[in-house]
């Protein structure tokens, strides 16, 4: 896979702005576990979900990528219901 598969049609600015920087990371696994999420799930994400998630892609790709991979410990206040949702579906991806 070589990038999005969903297209930006249709997205407001700030969910087009979201997309475009989960596929564009830093690090290819990292391009790989936000793209697809966001691919699967921008169009239903509320704005307070915007938020964290926005508040998620400002840290660090090694960082989240422990976390994701079970290697280091989510800090309380990241282990939310959305980075939950986030692991959870990079991990059926996977499979």
């Amino acid at each position: 896979m070589t990038g999005s598969t969903r297209s930006s049609d249709g997205l407001d600015a700030r969910r087009r702005r979201v997309l475009f920087r989960s596929w564009h990371r830093g690090i290819r696994e990292m391009d790989l576990i936000m793209g697809r999420f966001s691919d699967a799930h921008i169009d239903g994400l509320t704005d307070a979900e915007l938020d964290e998630y926005e508040r998620l892609m400002e840290l660090r790709d090694q960082e989240i990528l422990s976390w994701i991979d079970g290697t280091g410990t989510v800090p309380a206040n990241y282990d939310t219901p959305l980075f939950r949702r986030l692991r959870d579906f990079n991990h059926q991806v996977e499979r």
